[in-house]
């Protein structure tokens, strides 16, 4: 009996995922962030996790810290 490995977005989606955040918003509002899974074939979920992974990684290459709590990027 095989269990399925999870596996990150394909090279497409990341393309557009990263489109997004790099040049649209790095803090999708619901409705974006419906539109943006809808566009990548990915679920509302796995998009949330992704914005908030990545937003962690810019915020750290940028020398802030992962996590803010009232400032907006």
């Amino acid at each position: 009996m095989a269990t399925e490995q999870p596996r990150g977005p394909t090279a497409e989606q990341l393309e557009i995922l990263e489109h997004n955040f790099s040049r649209v918003n790095k803090h999708p509002d619901p409705t974006t962030l419906c539109l943006v899974a809808a566009e990548a074939g990915l679920s509302e979920e796995e998009t949330l996790k992704w914005f908030q992974q990545r937003l962690a990684e810019w915020r750290r290459a940028e020398g802030l810290p992962a996590e803010c709590g009232s400032v907006r990027d």
